[in-house]
């Protein structure tokens, strides 16, 4: 078994046969490894996650994720698919089921989770997101902040041992970016193992073991937070940090 959790091996993705959108991804994360995913708009950040969980099918190259590699083999996707969390940049709940009902929906139905089961589970998660006293409420009584959460509980919901974040909090007014980013900073020091797409540079620098920058569809740049920020070494990431953090 490799010691990596996710690999990339030179993985290429085209959209139709002109837009070339990631070119020879080369990436590898160990299991707990928190990497904050950057880059200009278009860059092929959120289509880099996608794949991990064949939301997107990539054309050329490999990628495996905890050992089972992503072909066109439906048991294979499914069985990643279990692995793997995934919170989107809209919550995509249910508006006519309850919190709690949203959270158990998969478990039961998917996993075929007792319903008793399935509901202790996810009391425990919304628990764990700071929001238990609003199960029973629908999710358009909730604030955007207290939705996203729920999100993020149900994906917990299924025990993944990877959790991807697509540009989580950019749907928020700036008040509820934070209880978000709080609740995935603790998720962080529970020893998850996170790819998020961002921009929210503090959070990165809080919570990244290393920073990934992305530009045209390839990795520019990666190291530690620190080094990223202090001390980047290509022009299109000196170009793009003086611009999102304003020197």
């Amino acid at each position: 078994m490799s010691q990596y959790i996710i690999e990339f091996d030179k993985l290429n993705k085209w959209y139709g046969n002109d837009f070339h959108v990631l070119r020879d991804i080369d990436l590898k994360v160990e299991q707990g490894e928190r990497i904050v995913i950057c880059g200009p708009s278009g860059s092929g950040k959120s289509t880099l996650i996608r794949c991990i969980n064949r939301l997107e099918v990539h054309q050329e190259g490999r990628l495996l994720v905890d050992g089972v590699e992503l072909t066109d083999d439906i048991k294979a996707i499914d069985k990643v698919r279990r692995q793997v969390g995934m919170v989107f940049q809209q919550f995509n709940l249910f508006p006519h089921l309850t919190v709690l009902e949203n959270l158990t929906l998969a478990p039961m139905w998917v996993g075929k989770t007792p319903k008793k089961d399935a509901e202790e589970r996810a009391m425990q998660q919304l628990e764990r997101v700071r929001i238990a006293e609003q199960a029973k409420k629908y999710p358009l009584q909730l604030s955007g902040g207290q939705q996203q959460r729920v999100a993020i509980a149900r994906a917990l919901c299924l025990t993944p041992k990877i959790m991807l974040f697509d540009e989580p909090t950019s749907a928020l007014d700036p008040e509820m970016i934070k209880e978000v980013l709080d609740v995935m900073i603790e998720l962080a020091d529970q020893g998850m193992t996170m790819l998020c797409v961002t921009h929210e540079m503090a959070f990165a620098k809080a919570v990244a073991n290393r920073v990934i920058f992305m530009d045209q569809g390839q990795i520019v740049e990666q190291n530690e937070p620190n080094e990223f920020f202090d001390n980047p070494k290509s022009d299109r990431t000196k170009d793009f940090l003086s611009k999102i953090l304003g020197h």
